[in-house]
Order: C-alpha cells, then structure tokens, then sequence
C-alpha cells in the first residue's frame, strides 16, 4: 500500500484551471473523500451490528457514544482543516520548506486538545454519560460508561488521524486517508465479534469490547499512516529556507480551523435541536425522520466531499499566485447541485419502497415519503451552500461560512418551530 501524494507545481509551471479541467481535478479530489466519509459511518454501523445481540439498552449506550464522537470530531477539525489549508497553499507556490513547520504546528495542536478531550472525557465519563442518556441509575447509563472508559483515551488515536489525514489531503492526496478508513474498518469487522463475545478464549467485553476494536483498528491505520507519511519524506526541505515559524502556522491554522470547526458543531446543534422539535409529534414522525436524515448522510456526504475538494485546489492555485476562485467555485456548485438535485429526486420517487424496507409501520412510512418530498429542494439549496463553501475554506475565509451557517439557523429554528405549531401543517412545517 502506497500513498500518491500530488506535490504539486511551482507557480512558473502552473496553467489556468479551464472547467473541464477543474471539474476532473474536483472529481479526483472529492471521490476518495466520499468514500473515506462513508467509511465513517460504515465504522458505526458495524458496531452497532455486532451490539445488537446484546441488547437494546447496548444500541442505545453505542449510539449515545456515536453522537458525542460526531461533536468532538467538530473540535479536530480545527486542527485537520486548518493544516489542509496551509500545506495546499505552501505545495501550490512550490515553498516546500513550510511543510515540516505546518506539520509541527499541528501536532502541537493536537498536543494541546488530545489532553482536555481524552483526559478529561474519561474522569467525568459517568457525568458525561448522565447529561447524554438522562438518569444515572438506568441501564444504557451503565453501559455508557463503560463505552466511555475506552472511548475518551482513544480520542488521542482518533484525533491524531485526522491531523495525519489533513496533512495527506494538503498534498493533493486523498486516496491515502480513504485507503486508511477502508483498513481501519477491516479491522473493526474482524476484531468487534472477538472483543464483544470472547470469540477463541479471549474475555467477552460486551460494549467495551465495541469500542475497544474501533479503537485498535484505528491505531493500526495510524500506524501505517504514520509510516507513509515517513516515506513521503514530507520534511525534506532540500536545503531551501522558510520564514514560517511555527507560531504563526499554528495562528494560520486556527484561523481557518476555528471557524469551520464552529461550523460544523453548530450544524450539528441544529440538527439536535430539529429533532427535538420534531418529537413533539410522537414517535411515527420521529421515526420517520431518523430514517430519513440518515438516508440523506449519503447525499450530503457528497456535497461535504466536494466541498473539501474545492478548498484543497482553491488554497493550491492561490499558493501558485493564480485567482482560480470563481471557476472552481462554479464547477463545484455544478458538481454539488447535480449530485443534490439527482439524488433528492431519486429518494422522493423512491420514498415508499425505500421507507418500507427499513420499517412496516404504516405511519412511519406515510410521514417518510411526505418528508422525503420535502427533502429535494432542501438538499439542491444545501448543496449550493456547501457547494460554495470548499472556496471560503481555501481562500482562508471560513469565518464567512460561519456567519452564513450561523444566519441561517437564526432563520431555520424559528420557522421550524412556528410552522409546525400552525394546525394546517404540524410536522411539515419542519
């Protein structure tokens, strides 16, 4: 296995993007993503397959803990966004000498958060848990905390990986981090059964065994991540000299990372609050809109895949002293929209027979292909906003998708909440 990190060219070796050619260049940058992506959730689905067997109270404690690794994955990518950026600037104007800088800096941020996160998280696991799941005395309380004992430590492997991945994707490779999230579930399918179960003599661990085998197939790809990059010799600076201190890499970095970090925390304290407002109406609607938003983690994966595709190229042809912004930002939304448009289309014709293989329940169909419909124009809209929002992240100005994010959730909620308190529509008003 071997990583094909895309060094880039000079800026006296640079040609214009041309849409054909920006569209092949977000395509061969975003498809790896997708898959890596999908890695993810396909990592807590195996988990949650393996759990069932030992019963509700344990799907229920696994997917608590899924839930908050989705919000702390928001505090990483500070630092993974950050140093994709940089190192996509410093590999397009052909300074290879700031990538060791960037690379430190990094991992000095990753110093710097792995400590509070895994630390702290697991001391105050039965708190955390308590806060999660409601009562202390229940059983998926119990069974939370035993996942979080083994959890929190292993945020340090989690994090670290996605600094390793960032620095990959900086260099125009994203095939190494997909190839990573591939072999990291490998090893989870194999090694939760035997953990769990005490498969071949070894202890049966139940929920501590899940998160003990996310946590070594994690380590064996960071491993072989951290073996590649090694070989990549990204350090070599072949006797050329920077005036980047890592002091202001690591300013560099939070200056992208932050914001988008903010924005991914904050779509996700929206999307809580969403199904909040939705419970009011019982457990049918509810039901159908867990069904539904996770049918579209498929579509919307897309759309985040392209995003990071756009900003790698936008940070890359700025490096290179080019003003690539405005075709990059236009194949991107093409590419987004299309992905957004089709794929929406596809799951409203499909509601009922799609809705029906995941539940029998009648009411839960009929309110998964009214939100289904619902779902196409407001994933074509997603997908112009995400779409766009690969060139603020390369052009250093996440701040502005924070404001953007920020804006319309400020617009959302109320009408959300407004809406479906009108008789006429309830729920649809969501």
């Amino acid at each position: 296995m071997s990583s094909t990190v895309d060094t880039g060219q000079t800026p006296a070796e640079a040609e214009p993007l041309t849409p054909a050619t920006t569209r092949r260049a977000l395509l061969g940058l975003g498809v790896p993503v997708y898959v890596e992506l999908l890695s993810g959730v396909v990592a807590g689905v195996i988990d949650t397959v393996w759990v069932a067997r030992l019963g509700e109270a344990a799907v229920g404690a696994v997917a608590v803990a899924g839930t908050l690794e989705n919000v702390l994955l928001g505090v990483i990518l500070m630092a993974n966004i950050g140093v994709t950026v940089l190192i996509a600037d410093a590999v397009g104007g052909g300074r290879r000498a700031e990538l060791p800088v960037a690379i430190r800096a990094a991992g000095t941020l990753w110093l710097i958060i792995t400590p509070l996160v895994a630390v702290g998280g697991f001391l105050l696991r039965d708190p955390v848990a308590a806060v999660l799941v409601g009562s202390g005395e229940g059983e998926v309380h119990r069974l939370a905390v035993k996942f979080f004992a083994v959890a929190f430590p292993g945020m340090a492997v989690f994090f670290a990986q996605n600094v390793v991945d960032g620095v990959f994707k900086g260099t125009g490779d994203t095939r190494t981090p997909m190839r990573m999230a591939i072999l990291a579930n490998a090893c989870i399918l194999v090694l939760d059964p035997l953990l769990i179960y005490g498969v071949g003599g070894l202890p049966r661990m139940g929920v501590q065994g899940a998160a003990l085998g996310m946590l070594l197939g994690r380590a064996v790809a960071l491993t072989v991540s951290l073996v590649l990059l090694r070989r990549e010799r990204l350090g070599d600076a072949r006797g050329e000299a920077t005036t980047l201190r890592r002091s202001a890499a690591l300013r560099r970095i939070l200056g992208v990372g932050l914001p988008a970090s903010g924005d991914f925390v904050l779509r996700m304290a929206v999307g809580a609050a969403l199904v909040g407002i939705v419970a009011r109406f019982g457990e049918g609607p509810l039901a159908a809109y867990g069904i539904g938003t996770r049918l579209t983690l498929f579509v919307t994966m897309a759309l985040y895949a392209f995003r990071q595709a756009a900003g790698i190229l936008t940070a890359r042809t700025r490096g290179a002293g080019q003003n690539a912004d405005r075709v990059i930002g236009q194949q991107s939304l093409l590419l987004a929209t299309v992905t957004g448009a089709v794929a929406g289309l596809l799951l409203a014709l499909g509601g009922r027979p799609i809705m029906a293989f995941f539940t029998d329940a009648p009411n839960v169909v009929d309110s998964g292909v009214v939100l289904l419909w619902f779902l196409l124009p407001y994933l074509v809209l997603l997908a112009g906003v995400v779409g766009l929002g690969g060139v603020f992240l390369g052009a250093g100005q996440s701040r502005s998708l924070l404001r953007v994010t920020a804006l319309g959730a400020c617009v959302q909620l109320p009408l959300a909440y407004g809406l479906s308190s009108l008789p006429a529509l309830e729920v649809r008003g969501v």
